[in-house]
């Protein structure tokens, strides 16, 4: 591995969506960034996922929608906040999910390769400069998703990837797993 990417590996940091600002990626910087994400295994090369990107328009007009969506299913006021400020970000690309019939290749190997995406989309737009992290949250929830975002009964967000220009402030680093103490070696 060369030492350029290695130090890009062993560096990286998600972005909290609360740390990006504006402007985003232009469309074709992002759809540079799209093409790298979809360098991923997929076995069978079924494509067995698609991409849904939310611009600043469509983050607008989902922000209130999402929030009524958690209020009616019973949230508090906190977690309506935090769905009012879920679309925060200057851009979003949600990586869905779209699991092809296929006798060779099952659905949750399929669903892994859409996870793939999600962190090569993440990991695009960080060595691009950008500030990104891959999130969940509700706006995934198989109902809201359906409803506003154009995700069939047999897809599923795996992803929502937030993507903008990175923050004043350096993000910290997080505590990270003891790899010795979760590897196991095979005789």
């Amino acid at each position: 591995m060369t030492t350029e990417a290695s130090d890009f590996l062993r560096r990286r940091r998600s972005h909290p969506p609360k740390t990006l600002r504006g402007p985003a990626p232009s469309r074709a910087e992002l759809a540079d960034l799209l093409t790298l994400a979809t360098r991923v295994p997929d076995h069978g090369k079924l494509t067995p996922w698609r991409l849904v990107v939310l611009e600043r328009a469509a983050l607008d007009r989902l922000a209130p929608l999402l929030a009524d969506y958690v209020a009616a299913a019973g949230g508090d006021e906190a977690a309506v906040q935090k769905a009012r400020d879920a679309f925060a970000s200057p851009v979003i690309v949600a990586v869905v999910s779209a699991p092809v019939d296929d006798p060779k290749v099952p659905e949750w190997e399929q669903f892994l390769s859409a996870g793939a995406v999600c962190l090569s989309l993440v990991n695009a737009a960080l060595a691009a400069g950008w500030g990104a992290s891959w999130l969940s949250g509700r706006a995934t929830d198989a109902a809201f998703a359906q409803a506003h975002l154009g995700v069939a009964a047999h897809e599923r967000v795996a992803g929502l990837i937030h993507i903008g220009t990175r923050g004043e402030t350096a993000v910290p680093d997080r505590p990270r797993p003891d790899v010795a103490a979760i590897s196991t070696y095979l005789p």
